[in-house]
């Protein structure tokens, strides 16, 4: 909203300052910094009331050192997150941006999804929480909304470079390209995968038929992510901190797919009006580094499924959006670890169980975070060792820019 009336004021009055607002790094900053107040110093009001309410956290007994001082800790603390997002995004980016409103959607909506989990959970006293089905259907919404929007709205373009149309190779011309299912493809020469050409076997008419396997990939990835975010949310400070390092990568990402000059110099995909998404990363991030001030060991709240659903399916969309979703791997990679983990214990205990009698572990508990845990790790160790894991797997993906 101050992005217009700035510009108004900048074009009108010619307004001294105003011309601020037309720089990305500016409103950027502004973004991550008014999130980060929001979610440390309303935070804590949210935390009082939370707490009077008695609206805390019910823990079952895994057997885990500390475990039981965490009962009645508050928990929906995502809702401080989503607010500390989405107000500073209101203010401060362009709201006509189709991918900024697609992210505005899936928190708004991945939001709703959690907060209903979370008040299952607390209000009618079922540890369930929302049924599996109603959670993944809901997933199938959003990646069907996303996948459609990115392949039929005329906004969503990508750019590449056109060396046969121009005789100086350094400065080539771009070609656009309508439609297109193209992401990038690490380790390799031509740096692209193209969804489409999966279908060559349907004949010529196939790229009209790309959205039949373009939609389930989204659909998948937004799965995936959430679920996964949300298994990882199990130690203080362990998935808002982990979730602002992937953050901060594909925050630079997006900044170079969505720059001519830079896109150009690492021979990697033009994206126009792609760099708006840095300011609703900025506010992402900042609100994340905010509610840190209270997750933190020991934990005066928890995000609970509010915030780590929202998390999750926020990066799915924005790694799709940007055609880097095959780097989540690496750039989300303690997430992708964790859920492997999850994965990995329950089909060895089935197959050990049925061939043996007796069902066997991989780790002493999954996810792998509580395998440390009764190791005898203290959970803040697990956090820092498992964040420099984050920002180590983050440096590697973003040197796979250079790395054909």
């Amino acid at each position: 909203m101050l992005y217009y009336l700035f510009d108004f004021l900048r074009r009108s009055y010619d307004f001294p300052g105003a011309r601020m607002f037309r720089y990305l790094s500016f409103r950027a900053g502004l973004t991550g910094v008014l999130s980060l107040l929001i979610a440390a110093l309303y935070g804590r009001r949210v935390i009082g009331f939370l707490r009077r309410r008695q609206i805390g956290e019910s823990v079952r007994d895994l057997g885990l050192e500390g475990q039981s001082q965490k009962r009645g800790t508050p928990t929906l603390g995502g809702l401080i997150i989503i607010a500390a997002t989405l107000i500073p995004t209101l203010l401060f980016a362009r709201l006509d941006n189709v991918y900024v409103a697609l992210l505005i959607f899936t928190t708004l909506w991945m939001g709703f999804i959690g907060f209903a989990d979370d008040y299952i959970k607390i209000f009618r006293k079922n540890k369930r929480g929302l049924k599996a089905r109603f959670k993944v259907f809901g997933q199938v919404v959003l990646g069907v909304v996303v996948g459609a929007t990115l392949y039929f709205n005329d906004g969503v373009t990508i750019k590449e470079k056109d060396y046969k149309s121009t005789a100086q190779m350094a400065n080539p011309a771009f070609k656009e390209e309508k439609h297109a299912l193209k992401t990038t493809l690490p380790f390799t020469k031509h740096n692209e995968l193209d969804y489409a050409a999966w279908l060559k076997w349907v004949g010529r008419d196939y790229q009209r038929c790309a959205w039949i396997v373009f939609i389930p990939v989204v659909i998948f990835i937004i799965t995936a992510v959430s679920n996964a975010i949300n298994l990882t949310d199990g130690l203080d400070g362990l998935a808002a901190s982990t979730a602002s390092v992937a953050l901060g990568a594909y925050a630079v990402l997006v900044w170079v797919s969505g720059n001519i000059v830079f896109a150009n110099y690492l021979d990697i995909m033009y994206i126009p009006h792609i760099g708006e998404v840095v300011v609703f990363i900025a506010a992402l991030a900042g609100g994340l580094i905010g509610f840190l001030w209270y997750n933190t060991y020991p934990a005066q709240v928890f995000m609970g499924d509010t915030g780590s659903l929202t998390i999750g399916g926020v990066l799915a969309v924005i790694a799709v959006a940007v055609r880097k979703e095959l780097l989540l791997i690496l750039i989300g990679g303690v997430f992708f670890i964790e859920s492997l983990s999850v994965i990995l214990q329950l089909a060895y205990f089935r197959y050990t169980k049925e061939k043996y009698g007796t069902g066997r572990r991989v780790f002493l508990m999954a996810p792998l975070h509580h395998h440390y845990q009764k190791k005898g790790w203290h959970e803040s160790k697990i956090v820092s060792r498992f964040l420099i894991v984050a920002f180590l797997l983050a440096l590697v993906a973003l040197i796979t820019l250079k790395v054909r």
